[in-house]
C-alpha cells in the first residue's frame, strides 16, 4: 500500500474525541480498532522494508569492509520520513476505510465505500 500518500499526519496533532468516537459511540472502542489497525500497518511497513534492505545485503567476514551505500541511506530515509502507523490508521479510521467486526459476528463498517 502507498503509505506515503495517506496524507496522515507526521507531526503531533490535536484531534476531536467526538469525531474519532462517531462511528462506535465508545472512544475505547474506536481507539481499540485503531490500534489494531496500525499494529498491521506497522507490519506490513517492516516487512516492506526488510524485503527491499535485502536486496543490500553483503554477507562479509570482516568489518572493515563495510562502505557506505546511498542508495541504502536513500531508502532508510524514505522510510523514516513516513508518518507513524498509528498516525495512518486514524487517518484511515477518520476517512471511514477500516472496516471492523463485533465478537458477536454482527458485521460493522465504517462507512460505505
Amino acid at each position: 500500500m502507498e503509505y506515503k500518500k495517506t496524507g496522515a499526519a507526521k507531526d503531533t496533532e490535536t484531534r476531536n474525541v467526538q469525531d474519532i468516537s462517531q462511528e462506535t459511540g465508545n472512544i475505547y472502542e474506536a481507539l481499540a480498532i485503531v490500534s489494531k489497525r496500525a499494529v498491521q500497518i506497522g507490519e506490513d511497513i517492516k516487512q516492506e522494508l526488510h524485503e527491499k534492505l535485502e536486496e543490500f545485503d553483503i554477507h562479509t567476514d570482516t568489518l572493515e569492509e563495510i562502505f557506505e551505500n546511498k542508495e541504502q541511506i536513500e531508502l532508510s530515509r524514505l522510510y523514516e520520513a513516513l508518518p507513524k502507523p498509528s498516525a495512518i490508521a486514524l487517518q484511515e479510521w477518520l476517512e471511514g476505510k477500516i472496516h471492523y467486526r463485533k465478537p458477536e459476528g454482527e458485521e460493522q463498517k465504517a462507512s460505505n465505500l
